[in-house]
């Protein structure tokens, strides 16, 4: 007895699928190559504006000077102070909201009920769309009075307002990736770990964390980016003053908030506007040197 023939595809929509499966290829690569390009574009335009202060650079003075006078005569443009008040709030804020981040990422993925998952996950996404500018008003009129009385210090607003802001502002991003990195741990590896006899803090500690530290890596990476590139709220909460902090409560002056007060008073094309985009290309080498820094340590943790 014969089986019954299944009906021939047409040929027409066979060629019509392959085309349209090459279509969507060569938008993704494309999708993959744009992002790619977009940066070197950027990192391109940054470095065109900045490149003919280059010729008259004193790296050594543009690095490790804390003389940022641009408005004199003859001009200092020393950018020592701004790059260690970038990165030591930026390292203060962090000593602050890794902690409290990955805490919180553990409570939300491990020990929180599901309807109290749900409602720290919608606060958590509230608070990270808070815009900076509010975050910045908040450091202004209620942390800088409050560490004033407190700590008996001066000046309310100084390094210390803006880590505690840069780190409030970190925080929903470290917690919200890394409590992925944490959910996408396999529930066998809980099982397992609990069979053994482990605890929750045991399982927590030497079997989440070891399974997931590339995702939480990301997470606290992600949070120091945040950090680095903050503009407003560091502006209107560090005290804005380019001199090398000595405490905790000492006004700085970051990269980031020198490019936005400054650079609409700058004249398009002067030793001032260049210099500032040489700011900008700056901001880029330790945005890289971080990230390239990651992905040796991912690297490195993947071999082991």
């Amino acid at each position: 007895m014969s089986l019954p023939r299944s009906p021939e595809r047409p040929a027409g929509r066979g060629r019509l699928a392959v085309l349209f499966e090459q279509a969507i290829e060569l938008l993704i690569r494309l999708c993959g190559i744009s992002a790619i390009v977009f940066v070197f574009g950027i990192f391109f335009f940054v470095f065109r504006e900045g490149a003919p202060y280059l010729a008259q650079l004193d790296l050594g003075a543009f690095l490790f000077s804390s003389d940022w006078y641009p408005s004199n005569d003859p001009a200092h443009y020393g950018a020592g102070a701004l790059l260690l008040g970038t990165l030591s709030v930026t390292l203060l804020a962090m000593l602050m909201a890794v902690p409290f981040g990955l805490g919180a990422a553990v409570f939300v993925s491990e020990f929180s009920a599901p309807r109290t998952r749900e409602v720290l996950k919608i606060v958590i996404e509230l608070l990270a769309a808070v815009p900076s500018v509010v975050w910045g008003f908040i450091g202004m009129s209620v942390l800088g009075p409050l560490i004033k009385d407190v700590f008996q210090v001066p000046l309310g607003v100084n390094m210390f307002n803006a880590a505690l802001l840069l780190a409030l502002m970190s925080v929903p991003i470290i917690v919200s990736i890394g409590e992925d990195a944490l959910k996408a741990v396999p529930d066998s590896y809980r099982e397992a770990a609990l069979a053994l006899g482990a605890t929750r803090w045991q399982t927590v500690f030497r079997m989440l964390f070891p399974a997931a530290k590339n995702g939480l890596l990301a997470a606290v990476l992600l949070g120091v980016g945040r950090a680095i590139g903050e503009t407003m709220a560091v502006l209107m909460a560090t005290g804005h003053s380019a001199r090398i902090p000595t405490s905790l409560f000492d006004p700085v002056q970051t990269l980031t908030a020198t490019i936005a007060a400054e650079l609409g008073e700058a004249r398009q094309g002067s030793e001032h506007y260049q210099v500032l985009f040489l700011i900008g290309v700056l901001l880029f080498t330790l945005t890289f040197a971080v990230n390239l820094t990651a992905d040796l340590v991912v690297k490195g943790i993947r071999r082991k």
